[in-house]
This record gives structure tokens, sequence and C-alpha cells, in this order.
């Protein structure tokens, strides 16, 4: 059974509406925007759709290299570059300390207003890097503001075999993957230990622990009930966490397209 990839998504702003691509390029923190940029409260905590699922709601594309922002019923609204005139500010995400520069009283008056809560967007800072957790992951593994690594891979046959469970089908996006790989059967990426995609060799480095976000509805904004988690926890729960793909850190640098032949290298 031949895999290739399916779908590929960035999530320029963490846990804003994503991006679907037909390539991207993989650098060593990710794919390029992917989690660049992230929302904090006024003094600097970080904000997700756990608590704010309406975040979903606002849309983001790249311009260039220029952050885009749409939101029903207002005008686009286009991020202003960092500046080295910029206040620096700290935050966190999940217990790891980060810095970010924060993009002003314009765009924070924007996305408040679009989000309906009081709040800032702050940019991960070029020069800084992150470093992943070092009990599973290499070093000089790193990432910007996503939770914990560079990619979160999950497969179609996974969903599939989901959705076979549930009353309503969901949709991938409930996930926030970046890369989707079809043709294998379900749950193959629980064993996966080296993945080429391309060109591009990957390492799983961990299997992803769910939250409640994939409760969140990315068409209304809306929490429609517990699942799909409810249903995922009847067969994917081990040690108190539920599992829904796997995250993984690049080994080389390169361009991922959909189509493209994955190859596994090495499993557990």
């Amino acid at each position: 059974m031949s895999l290739s990839v399916s779908e590929i998504h960035i999530y320029p702003v963490k846990s804003l509406r994503g991006v679907t691509l037909g390539s991207s390029h993989l650098g060593a923190a990710g794919l390029a925007f992917d989690r660049q940029w992230m929302v904090v409260t006024p003094d600097g905590r970080m904000m997700t759709q756990r608590t704010h699922p309406q975040m979903v709601l606002v849309e983001t594309a790249i311009d260039g290299d220029t952050l885009v922002l749409e939101s029903f019923g207002m005008q686009p609204h286009r991020v202003p570059q960092t500046r080295a005139s910029m206040r620096k500010v700290s935050s966190s995400v999940w217990g790891s300390d980060v810095s970010g520069i924060d993009l002003g009283e314009v765009t924070a008056g924007w996305l408040s207003q679009a989000i309906g809560d009081s709040c800032r967007l702050i940019a991960f800072p070029a020069a800084d890097t992150r470093p992943c957790d070092p009990s599973v992951s290499q070093p000089g593994d790193h990432t910007r503001y996503a939770d914990c690594f560079p990619l979160l891979i999950t497969t179609q046959a996974s969903l599939d075999d989901l959705n076979g469970r549930l009353a309503q089908p969901v949709s991938m996006l409930r996930f926030r993957p970046n890369i989707v790989i079809d043709g294998c059967p379900p749950f193959a990426e629980d064993r996966w230990r080296r993945i080429v995609v391309g060109d591009v060799p990957l390492r799983v480095v961990a299997p992803c622990a769910r939250c409640s976000v994939p409760t969140v509805d990315p068409e209304s904004g809306a929490l429609l009930g517990p699942e799909p988690i409810h249903t995922l926890s009847s067969y994917r729960e081990r040690d108190g966490e539920i599992f829904f793909g796997v995250n993984a850190a690049p080994d080389a640098e390169g361009i991922i397209k959909t189509g493209a032949p994955c190859r596994v290298d090495a499993r557990h």
C-alpha cells in the first residue's frame, strides 16, 4: 500500500483558523509561518480555543511575508512587520517560557473586537529558538508557538476509523494537523519512528495527546458536545491521556507537497 501526502495545513496564529496549502517549506522549527504568532491576554498569558473557541472563526492568510487577518463583518487587517522599536514581552506555552514581539495597539484592537475579549498579538522573535522536550527529542530540535513539537502528522485512515464510530462524522480540521498522510491502515502511525515525506526525512518523536480543542466545530466556533473526544477515549486512551496523531521533527529542510510519496524507514 503506497503512502502519500493528502493535505498540508499551517496555523500562522496559534488557535486561529488555519490555511490549507498545496506545498510548504519545512524548516527546523516547522512549516513556514506555522504558529509564528500567538494571541495573549493583556498581561501576556497564552489564549487558545480551550477557553475561547470562537478564535477559530478568525481567518488567517499569508500575503508575501505579511500576516492578514479576516473576520466576518470587519475589514481585513494587515499585521505590521516586527520592528526593533516594538516591545518585547514574556509569555509561556504550557509551562515553556517564550518571548514575543508585541505588534501594537491597532492590531490588538482589531483582534480584541474579532474575538470578543481583550487580547494582544505577539510574533515569535526571528533570533529566538524554543527547544523541544529533551526527554523525547534530540538536541537542536526546536519550535515556535506550537504546543510541543514542530509538526503534527495524522492519517486519513485513522480519521475514517473514528468517523465510523461516530453518529456525526467530523472533519480532519478538528485535529489541526500539519501533514495528513493517506494509504496506510488506521493508526499505523503509532508504530512509525522515521518517515520520509517526498525527500524530507522526519522523526516521529511522540504520540499526540488530545485536549478539548477537537470538540470545537471549526465552521461555527461552537462547542457542540463531548465528541469526538468521548468516542476516542473508548479505544485510544492510555495512562489517562487520549491520543490521535503523532508529533514529529525534521532531520532536514525541504519542500513538502500534496501528492508526495512517503516511505516509513523505521518502526517501533
